[in-house]
Formats: structure tokens, sequence, C-alpha cells
């Protein structure tokens, strides 16, 4: 009798595990972002620790580039950071690929690995300033393909701004808005003058950014400052700042295997450069061509900042930056503010890294895996207000077999249907909200005229196993009369 119900279960392991690998390779093969990081590494420890993160999620990028860039008043350049971490996760690549399909080798990642000019914005642009970066990042825009490239930049992007001041100066302008056309940036702050610079001489770029430096205080105000703990630099209340302290790091990630030695302590805040990338990974929610929608790495809207005093200069055309969203916090409160645009989701996305983390040193048994999210209605859904709506994701499994919690909740920011609540931060409510099958009725009351407009709906599935973690789906609501 004990062996049955020994291999009935060992049965069930392995065919929620095909399962999970067959949905994973099929995801993954579609939806691979390509992306170049550019990094200041080697001053701030922040660096050290985003790359570590990042590699755990190689897998859901095609790496085209890690490209070491100045830092410091000597403008110095430690290449040799990449490299030993990169070499760190070549011990554990082969563990994390029994957990998720498609980790990139270390020889690949290593062929990746350049370098930029040992000069500080603009002054490394120019005629005579190309370097092996600036190169790279050229090659890889003209490739064949018809992805978009992403380009993350945790420091100053000089290596950008020369690959553009190039391409513009040796190309017709059609080839120039061409090359323009296949770039997306996301970009954290400035750190120099070159973030400015290519921002009002390229137009038509896709640019994420919180514009200033910190020389006038504009890292107090960016979005991404919400990803750490510090609460100096930071200035914001309602996380849970228990998850991003060293001593949970050292539980968490540093004492896990080769690549978590790699993870340093943070000196002043905890990855700071990590938000650019986590709003690329695939996750369910995380919407990389609309950073209107929201998602790991923060939501952003497209408009012309008014100048602040830390900018280096005006900006002079739309761009995509901060926003506020209202999320009830830790503390038990409201806040409306642009830095719970990231820690409204720090729970799922610090559990989500310590389950990448235990992938690099365990077995598949003894881990833990994300639920894969089944809607059993379509992604868009047309409505009139007054009408009921019904939400569906029963189909929803998880690949190690554990319960799973249901979250459904309206993400009023994210929609153009305006709507508020006299009493509370949840904007429209959703019945049945914690079981696998819901329903809202679209309201009329407490609703922007005309009433029309998007609502965007988005269900969190949470499974029991540890660290808990949490993948998404969105479901969009069309209001129309």
């Amino acid at each position: 009798m004990g062996t049955k119900i020994f291999l009935r279960s060992k049965l069930k392991v392995i065919l929620y595990s095909v399962l999970f690998l067959i949905t994973a390779c099929c995801s993954y093969a579609q939806e691979k972002t390509r992306i170049v990081v550019l990094t200041d590494i080697g001053g701030d420890p922040d660096d050290q620790m985003s790359l570590v993160r990042f590699l755990t999620y190689a897998n859901h990028f095609d790496v085209e580039g890690i490209i070491a860039t100045p830092y410091g008043g000597n403008n110095s350049i430690e290449k040799k950071y990449i490299d030993n971490i990169v070499r760190a996760y070549g011990k554990v690549r082969d563990n994390l690929e029994l957990h998720e399909p498609g980790f990139p080798t270390e020889n690949k990642l290593i062929s990746s690995i350049s370098e930029g000019i040992a000069l500080k914005g603009m002054d490394g642009v120019g005629k005579g300033k190309d370097s092996q970066g600036s190169e790279l990042l050229i090659n890889t825009v003209d490739k064949e393909d018809d992805r978009p490239l992403w380009v993350t930049v945790w420091g100053g992007p000089n290596v950008l701004a020369q690959a553009l001041w190039k391409v513009r100066d040796t190309r017709s302008k059609q080839k120039l808005l061409k090359f323009v056309s296949k770039l997306r940036v996301y970009a954290i702050s400035d750190q120099d003058n070159s973030g400015p610079w290519i921002r009002k001489e390229f137009p038509e770029l896709f640019y994420i950014v919180t514009p200033g430096i910190n020389a006038g205080g504009g890292f107090h105000h960016a979005t991404w400052i919400a990803i750490g703990g510090d609460k100096f630099h930071g200035r914001f209340d309602g996380a849970d700042f228990s998850l991003v302290t060293n001593e949970w790091l050292e539980k968490n990630i540093r004492e896990k295997g080769p690549l978590g030695a790699m993870y340093p302590n943070w000196k002043y805040m905890m990855e700071g450069d990590s938000p650019s990338f986590l709003y690329l990974i695939n996750n369910g929610l995380n919407t990389p061509e609309r950073p209107d929608w929201g998602g790991w790495g923060g939501r952003y809207e497209l408009y012309i900042p008014k100048t602040e005093k830390w900018f280096i200069e005006p900006e002079t055309r739309p761009i995509w930056t901060n926003v506020q969203d209202e999320v009830f916090g830790f503390d038990g409160e409201w806040h409306t503010t642009n830095h719970a645009t990231i820690w409204r989701w720090r729970n799922a996305y610090q559990n989500d890294f310590s389950a990448r983390m235990d992938w690099t040193i365990k077995s598949y048994d003894e881990a833990n895996h994300p639920p894969i999210i089944t809607l059993d209605h379509p992604e868009y859904i047309n409505a009139k207000p007054g009408e009921i709506v019904k939400l569906s994701a029963t189909s929803s499994i998880d690949p190690d077999g554990d319960s799973l919690s249901y979250e459904w909740f309206c993400y009023e920011e994210a929609g153009t249907r305006a709507m508020s609540n006299s009493s509370t931060g949840i904007k429209h409510d959703i019945n049945d909200h914690d079981q696998p099958k819901a329903w809202l009725k679209i309201k009329k009351s407490r609703v922007m005229p005309p009433g029309t407009g998007t609502m965007h709906i988005i269900l969190a599935v949470t499974d029991h196993g540890t660290p808990r973690l949490t993948r998404y789906k969105r479901v969009i609501i069309n209001v129309e009369k």
C-alpha cells in the first residue's frame, strides 16, 4: 500500500513537471527579450548585487551585451567584476537549467562582456570616442531581428550616446530613424549629462527615466529607489522593509552557493538598478511596450515633466517617467506615491529571487516553482456599465502540486476609466476576489465622465510552497456605452 501511494505521488510530480516544462519552453521561446546592460559596476556594490539577480533570470532574455561603463572621479572601468560574477554563474548554470529551460552558457555570456571608454558623460561622445561597447551596441541593433533591443542603463549612458552619435554621423536620416526605432531604454536616473543629451537629440527614442542627478537630491524622488530599504534616500513608507535588510539577504541570497557568495552587503541601498530588468521579466504582469500598465519595475506615463532643480537641463519632449499609484501598505495605511508602483510587488519579487537562488543549489524536487495560470476566458473583454463580468482561472496549476491562493483586483491607475471610492483605495469591488472564479458588476457611480474606457483586472496566483511564489494574468475590460 505504501509503495502504491509513493508511486502515485511520484507520478503526480512527474506529470506536473512535464506540463510545466512544456509550458515554459513554449513561453520563453516566444517571449524572450533582447537586452544589453550598461553598468558602472565597481563603485557602489549595488551593481554587483543587481547582476547576481539578473543572471538568475538570464533565461528570460537574449543577453546581447553586458558593458562596463566608467564610475567615480577617476572614470574607472571594472570589467573584472562582471567576469567574476559570470564565472560564478557558470558554476550553477546547469543546476538552474534543471528548474527552467533556456539559461545561456557561461561562454555565451563571457562573449557578450565588453566595456566603454574611460571618460564621463559627453566627454566620451564624439569623433574618435568609439569603444568596444559602443561598437557592440551598434552591431547588436543592426542584427536581422524584428524584436526591439532593450538597453538597461545602470550608470551613465554615454556608450549608448556614442553609438547614436556615430550612426547619425555616418548614415542617412532614414537609416538613423530605423536604428532608433529598434531601441528601448530604461535608464533609472541620470548620472551624467549624456542622458539628457540623448533624449533631446533623439526625440523619437523610447526612454524610461526619472530625470535628475543625486547632487541635487534627485534620487530621493526617483521611482527606482523603492526597490530597496534605505529610508534616507527613499523616504517612503508602506513597504515591508524586513525583506530588503542585509540580514534577509544573508539568509536568502548570500548563503546559497557560489553565485550567492558574489552578492555583497549593500552600502547605501539594495540593488538600485534592478527595476530596469525586473520590468522585463516574463511574469504575466509586465508588458514592456506599455510602461503605463505597471509591473515589477514600476509604472510610468508619457509626458514632459516639470523642470526641477535636480535636473541637469529641462526636458524638451515627452518621456516615460514618474507617476503615482495608490496602494495599501504593510503598515496598514494607504499610500499614494510613485515609489508604490514598485514596492507594492516587493513580497513577490523578493520571494522569487530567493527561490531562484535555491535553484542554483537544489534539485527540482527540493525547490519551489511558480504557478502556471490559465484563464478560462479571453484576456480582453467588452462590457457596458451595469453589466456583470465573470472571471475564471480554474485551470491554473502548480508544478509542485502545492495549493494555490487567488487574488483578483482592479489596477485602476493602469486603465483609462477613472474611478474612485469614498472610503477606501479599492477603486472597484470584485466579488469572490479570493477564489478561482470571481465576478464584478461594472459600476456606474464615482466614475469620471463619460464613463467609458479600460479597466485592468489583475489576477495574482500565489502557491503555498517555500518561499511562496506569485504569477499573474491581466484582464482588460473595455467599458463602452
